[in-house]
């Protein structure tokens, strides 16, 4: 048990966590890469700056080229940033989905409630579109929360089956997309358009006030998240085993959607509907350090924030100067993936 588990037991908490022995390990070598990635994408454009330079100016060391300090700080730091936030988000999201239905195949873009967050932001949009930008997380929250409450109270008979979660939502994420459709129909050509670049799943353009509205959401609820994950693996264990061992089955299940809400409705107003990542990332991260959620969503979340930073670096790369949005890139990568998981899973 002491050479596979890792205990942790913070002395000011009266809290303890145990992980997979090889979280610190593979965590460190996520956060070297995402940070590599993040350095070459702050350099990379059309004023390319070398990865040396950038950490310099970064550091406040960098003197000689005072625009190097307006490109890095203002224009390209912050989408980053956000590149990276959303993929945390996006990925604790989809793993607490994931564990909650305990189905491997679900994701918050999968059963509508990413959908939700995208109509009601896009709604916002369209109609009001001198809103400022920090209340877009507050209306793609309400509009996510109110699909994932319309679908936890339909999937329910004497309980919610995951099962029905899944295929309530799977309806409501066609209902929304329907009606996001309508909306962007009906719209004017100039918020259309602006609708239409969002949707397609984009950081280009996010400023600090972007970063600064973003990062409560993702601290909160991704430690929200992690003091939960014991309750995630007791749900795992499938509901009545959970009620044996004393666990309040749908209080539990009930916070976790509430969480998993949030951290995708934040993230899908900031970036817009990056998919695929909510699904990837806890795959990607169950092989490295197994399904313990303990060290799953730090694992996930680190996998997440390193997907997008890399989707968004590689569409500026690929067809340069021309940009090809993260959103786009993240599902010519999770479509296969997708296609890959519904093989692997299949009943015999």
């Amino acid at each position: 048990m002491t050479k596979q588990w890792l205990i942790i037991r913070p002395k000011v908490l009266p809290i303890s966590f145990h992980c997979d022995r090889r979280v610190p390990r593979v965590l460190s070598i996520l956060t070297l890469i995402t940070i590599v990635a993040m350095v070459i994408s702050v350099g990379y454009g059309e004023y390319y700056i070398s990865p040396l330079d950038v950490i310099k100016t970064l550091l406040g060391l960098q003197t000689t080229n005072t625009d190097y300090y307006f490109v890095i700080n203002i224009l390209r730091l912050p989408r980053t940033l956000v590149a990276f936030l959303v993929g945390v988000g996006l990925a604790i999201a989809g793993t607490i989905t994931q564990g909650i239905t305990r189905n491997p195949l679900a994701a918050p873009d999968i059963i509508g409630v990413n959908a939700g967050a995208a109509l009601a932001a896009v709604t916002l949009i369209i109609l009001l579109p001198n809103t400022p930008v920090s209340l877009l997380p507050f209306a793609a929250f309400t509009g996510a929360l109110t699909v994932a409450l319309l679908i936890y109270f339909l999937a329910w008979r004497e309980g919610s089956s995951p099962v029905r979660l899944i295929l309530v939502g799977i309806g409501f994420s066609l209902i929304a997309n329907a009606l996001t459709n309508l909306m962007i129909t009906f719209g004017e050509i100039n918020t259309v358009s602006q609708a239409l670049v969002w949707l397609t799943g984009s950081v280009y353009g996010r400023s600090w006030s972007q970063v600064l509205a973003l990062i409560p959401w993702i601290v909160i609820f991704g430690a929200i998240a992690l003091i939960l994950a014991r309750e995630l693996n007791t749900l795992n264990l499938g509901d009545e085993v959970a009620r044996g061992l004393g666990s309040p089955v749908e209080w539990q299940r009930g916070l976790l959607l509430l969480t998993s809400v949030a951290l995708a409705g934040s993230s899908v107003a900031t970036a817009g509907t990056v998919g695929f990542v909510s699904l990837m990332a806890p795959h990607l991260g169950r092989q490295l350090v197994g399904a313990s959620h303990e060290g799953l969503l730090p694992v996930a979340a680190m996998m997440g924030g390193m997907l997008v930073v890399g989707a968004d670096l590689l569409g500026r790369v690929m067809f340069a100067p021309l940009e090809l949005p993260c959103g786009i890139i993240t599902a010519a990568i999770g479509a296969p993936y997708f296609v890959y998981l519904l093989i692997k899973n299949r009943q015999p």
